[in-house]
């Protein structure tokens, strides 16, 4: 299953917002937690799984390499490595599902439209009291 990258969620971030990434996270630490500094978080876990997916995808390749004799001592090297990844690539999907799905419920919201200067409507005049046909005493 491929789920969005880091990269393709702060494209999503920063569509959603109208603004750079770095704004918005410098904007986020003068607020209150909300929605942005959740999917922001969200963001750098993201980011962070990925670069050590990358670490530890490439340690495992150096432990596994062909010329490489493998013996007691190295096994528990590659089981923690093989582990690490494991919990690298799960913080990834879960973080890009869950990123993925609150910007998919989210919208940008339309502009505000400027106040418009037209006149105002004029009032109705009061209604004039009706004449009374009958002559008065």
């Amino acid at each position: 299953m491929t789920h969005p990258t880091a990269a393709e969620i702060a494209a999503r971030i920063e569509d959603l917002y109208g603004t750079e990434l770095s704004e918005l996270e410098a904007y986020a630490r003068d607020q209150a937690p909300g929605m942005l500094a959740a999917l922001l978080g969200s963001h750098r876990t993201l980011a962070l799984a990925e670069q050590s997916i990358t670490a530890q995808r490439e340690r495992l390749q150096h432990l596994t390499r062909p010329e490489r004799q493998i013996g007691a001592h190295e096994v528990s090297h590659i089981l923690d490595c093989a582990r690490r990844l494991a919990e690298a690539v799960a913080v990834r999907d879960t973080q890009a599902t869950t990123a993925s799905a609150v910007l998919r419920s989210l919208g940008r919201a339309p502009a505000p439209e400027p106040p418009t200067t037209s006149a105002a409507v004029p009032l109705p005049a009061p209604p004039v009291p009706a004449a009374s046909p009958a002559p008065s005493r």
